[in-house]
């Protein structure tokens, strides 16, 4: 399935059917009066978020959508049939926009959210409503008014407990397969991964946490090089960011330091509070290096980065430390949950 993340539609409420004028012609009831119906309220369009949905590319093909009008009020005093109110479903996480204002209409972040996004229009009145002591055989009625009519941009940002960070080939996408079931696409070339993935990683029964990996960054990602900066959005929802590390590359200019601070300076571009979300550093591909090797390297960028934060040691592919990784992944992210239970009590 394409991955599309952003989109933009049109939608438009119901009409809200108009007032009927009518007067009531039985046998032996001269002149009885007028029974003019109302119309129906015109239908409303919500938005409705689906987990089963988990990108926007129905939107690139179904681009309007309009909701039934109320149908027009009838003699004998009946009243139109209000129109049936459209729902339309939406991945998790979508965020909505009026294009003309730019305002923010909502944020979608949980299953079964609704969101009103054009409101029907409002029946018309029957000459019924307009009968007075003094205007026995009203003539007017009034007209439904139209339904709201708006241009939407709709934008995902994929719900995740931890982002991955990395240049290309830092091993992201090995890691998000090492961990959970994801299959993301694993090569030795950069950009094996256009898209971003999402992978759930359980560490036991009733207990997991979802890792987003996202193409990796290079310098001049906030300029438009290489993917750009287009998938960082997806992990500014979330609580933790695994910064990974290739610590064995045989490039000749290879420089892990100088890989970390490009990161940091794109991120920094393009969000100063993603920047200072918290961030592990992690180390991978060590299996590539002998011990001694490794140990030189690893305390070397530590010491030249000037890193404060936590630092976990690990090798992707052989899978050695990251069930220790994941483990206080899980800490962490239960220890948030509890913080922010206290302070909302």
């Amino acid at each position: 399935m394409k991955f599309v993340d952003e989109a933009t539609i049109r939608v438009e409420g119901g009409k809200g059917g108009n007032g009927c004028v009518s007067f009531r012609r039985e046998k032996f009831i001269p002149r009885g009066g007028p029974n003019g119906g109302d119309g129906g309220d015109g239908a409303s369009i919500w938005l409705v978020a689906d987990s089963a949905l988990n990108t926007l590319l129905d939107f690139r093909y179904t681009r309007q959508y309009r909701a039934e009008s109320g149908q027009q009020g009838m003699g004998s005093d009946r009243t139109g049939k209000g129109g049936n109110d459209l729902e339309i479903k939406v991945p998790v996480g979508t965020l909505v926009f009026d294009v003309n204002t730019g305002e923010q209409m909502g944020d979608l972040v949980a299953a079964g959210q609704k969101l009103l996004v054009a409101r029907g229009g409002f029946h018309g009145l029957g000459n019924t409503r307009f009968k007075s002591s003094t205007n026995r055989t009203p003539r007017q009625s009034t007209p439904g008014t139209p339904g709201e009519n708006r241009e939407l941009r709709l934008e995902l940002k994929l719900l995740a407990d931890v982002g991955l960070l990395g240049v290309p080939n830092a091993g992201k996408s090995t890691f998000i397969r090492a961990v959970s079931a994801a299959t993301p696409k694993v090569a030795d070339y950069p950009f094996t991964t256009l898209v971003p993935n999402l992978g759930v990683v359980s560490i036991e029964s009733h207990r997991s946490f979802v890792v987003a990996d996202i193409p990796g960054l290079i310098e001049g990602a906030a300029d438009g090089a290489g993917l750009g900066i287009r998938f960082l959005k997806h992990v500014g929802r979330t609580r933790l960011l695994l910064h990974l590390v290739d610590m064995a590359s045989f490039e000749v200019d290879a420089n892990p330091a100088q890989d970390v601070r490009i990161i940091e300076r794109e991120l920094e571009k393009f969000s100063p509070e993603l920047i200072a979300q918290e961030r592990w550093l992690v180390l991978n591909k060590l299996d590539l290096l002998p011990k001694a090797e490794s140990d030189n390297r690893c305390q070397e960028l530590v010491f030249n980065l000037g890193w404060k934060g936590p630092v976990f040691y690990i090798s992707a592919i052989k899978k050695t430390g990251t069930r220790e990784l994941c483990g206080r992944i899980m800490e962490y992210l239960e220890q948030q949950e509890q913080q922010e239970d206290e302070s909302a009590v």
